[in-house]
């Protein structure tokens, strides 16, 4: 099964956050794993052999010295062997060291941009929120290939959802609902864990109230999470109803509380919403019809 099958897989599945977790392991693991006879299939002989001598890594820590050198080995073979580049500039984006992370992925880009500019562009959201930085490189895929672009690293998202947040994150909500609008319309697209949730959030920020909680229902029809609840709550409070605003986030404290809430091993994720914040608003929802 190749990359896109276990993420069109992964999307369709509800899952808990404690399985999401060992999802994201096994799947960063998976994907260091390449059928080098691919490149025997085109032509490439050189790029095979680097393949065979880049698979000398497998078990190895990724920061050790064996794991570093069996890349290293495979560049020697085979000098536009982008995979090497790749592999080598994940235990630098690990550990912190973002200058050779980005002196590696550059290089693997530019041997290889329709392989590695996805993976590079969301690294850059994910790890410094490089906004900019990372539509340029989406966008500059979406005009390489014929394609579907693909999904998020983490498989979260598909990419074009991904852009439209980070359009949003710019200050640019209009172009962000009409790129997420456009991707939910895709007949091929199935909803993925956040994106009704990121929509409504958008309309609610713009005062479309009647439009968020439509999103916000489809959410819930698709991924139930604490965050969305939040925010149904937020919007009834915003049409004056009060007792569906209070009881929408009781269900948001209950679904926190047993850890039914938007998740990522690495950072935080947009719209993500925490126990006091859930608190506060049932302070004063409770105030409201109290008074």
């Amino acid at each position: 099964m190749n990359n896109f099958s276990f993420r069109v897989l992964f999307k369709k599945i509800k899952i808990k956050n404690a399985i999401c977790f060992l999802w994201v392991y096994f799947f960063s693991n998976f994907i260091f794993s390449q059928n080098c006879n691919a490149y025997l299939y085109y032509g490439d002989t050189l790029q095979y052999e680097a393949c065979v001598i880049a698979e000398k890594r497998a078990g190895k820590y990724q920061f050790s010295r064996a794991y570093q050198e069996a890349l290293d080995e495979a560049i020697k073979k085979c000098d536009y062997f982008s995979h090497a580049y790749r592999h080598k500039s994940v235990a630098y984006l690990k550990s912190g060291d973002f200058l050779t992370w980005k002196i590696l992925m550059d290089k693997a880009v530019e041997l290889d941009p329709e392989e590695h500019l996805a993976y590079r562009g969301w690294c850059r959201y994910q790890f410094f929120r490089d906004y900019q930085g990372a539509i340029d490189d989406i966008e500059k895929l979406d005009a390489l290939i014929n394609y579907d672009i693909g999904f998020s690293q983490n498989g979260d998202y598909h990419l074009h959802i991904a852009r439209g947040l980070w359009y949003k994150a710019l200050g640019k909500e209009s172009e962000a609902i009409a790129i997420i609008e456009k991707q939910l319309a895709e007949e091929s697209h199935s909803p993925g864990l956040y994106d009704y949730l990121h929509l409504g959030v958008l309309y609610l920020e713009k005062n479309e109230i009647d439009k968020a909680i439509e999103a916000f229902n489809l959410q819930a029809e698709n991924y139930p999470y604490a965050e969305n609840q939040f925010y149904l709550g937020l919007a009834h409070k915003a049409k004056g109803n009060f007792p569906e605003y209070l009881a929408y986030l009781k269900n948001a404290k209950a679904m926190y509380v047993k850890r039914e809430r938007v998740f990522d091993v690495y950072s935080q994720p947009m719209d993500k919403i925490y126990l006091q914040e859930i608190e506060a608003e049932l302070k004063n929802a409770r105030s409201l019809i109290d008074h």
